[in-house]
């Protein structure tokens, strides 16, 4: 089973309440499809890990020995990436778009296109189980398909491993990522907060989710510091025939346990907010 954890915007608590999940399915594949911004493995540090370069576009680079120094492609850069650094033209590649168009336009040849191989793909074991994510270098776009490849890299890692659960920590938001990481998942999990923010962003989420899938389930974090909202997140969810699992009050020893870099359940098995997302992974998982 591949059951997803989403949020509409961050700071929901998707992570914590993710990575809780994990520590309950024991023997799990755990994914980090937030490739601009991983953390999972903060929580669960891999042993034994695997490093491959994810190349993600190509860069322009300037070779000074045919460089005649015209200045052309500083002209023609709407990256504003080049640059002249102690008398030559050189190309910033945090700023190179990777657009090729002063590749194409130097008239000595003088620049060449390489790979872009500063983004990493990570594999390893933890404690319970098996760990798989990406860090894309800053600057580097195409995160939605780094994130099919992290996806396809946990598929064969199942099948390879024998193990039949994976859970993927995805990213905020509804954009490409948010599709790379949904498509082709049994489940979702939504989790959201209680702020007009959180409800306006749980609505896009819904409504993106529906259009692909129908196992959705939604958890509200923290619905005790707005009971007002809360209520209309439950009416909404209502309406639109979504199950909410669960509603987590705030309570500091998540973020004791974040501290001490272990979940929820292993910091405080028997805690109430514990036995709260003890429930909803029964629910999840035997539905």
């Amino acid at each position: 089973m591949e059951i997803a954890f989403l949020s509409g915007k961050g700071g929901t608590g998707k992570s914590s309440i993710c990575s809780a999940f994990i520590s309950l399915a024991k023997n799990v594949i755990a994914v980090d499809c937030d490739v601009d911004a991983a953390n999972l493995y903060l929580i669960f540090p891999p042993e034994n890990t695997i490093e491959t370069s994810y190349i993600s576009g190509k860069n322009a680079i300037i070779h000074q020995d045919k460089c005649i120094e015209c200045g052309l492609c500083k002209e023609l850069c709407q990256f504003d990436a080049i640059n002249i650094i102690e008398g030559k033209f050189e190309i910033d590649p945090v700023s190179c778009d990777g657009c090729a168009l002063c590749f194409r336009q130097c008239p000595s040849e003088a620049i060449e296109m390489i790979d872009s191989d500063n983004s990493k793909l990570f594999f390893g074991d933890f404690r319970n189980g098996s760990i798989i994510y990406g860090r894309l270098s800053p600057g580097e776009e195409n995160s939605g398909k780094f994130i099919n490849v992290v996806r396809t890299l946990a598929k064969e890692k199942s099948k390879e491993l024998g193990i039949e659960n994976i859970i993927i920590d995805g990213p905020p938001g509804i954009g490409c990522p948010f599709m790379s990481t949904i498509t082709g998942v049994d489940k979702v999990i939504i989790v959201t907060e209680p702020s007009m923010s959180g409800l306006f962003d749980l609505k896009r989420t819904i409504d993106v989710a529906k259009s692909i899938m129908q196992e959705i389930y939604v958890i509200i974090n923290k619905y005790d510091l707005n009971l007002e909202v809360t209520n209309q997140i439950k009416e909404y969810c209502l309406e639109m025939n979504i199950k909410i699992v669960a509603c987590l009050p705030f309570d500091k020893e998540i973020v004791d346990a974040m501290i001490n870099s272990k979940t929820i359940i292993e910091y405080n098995y028997d805690s109430d907010i514990s036995k709260r997302i003890k429930e909803a992974y029964q629910i999840v998982f035997k539905s």
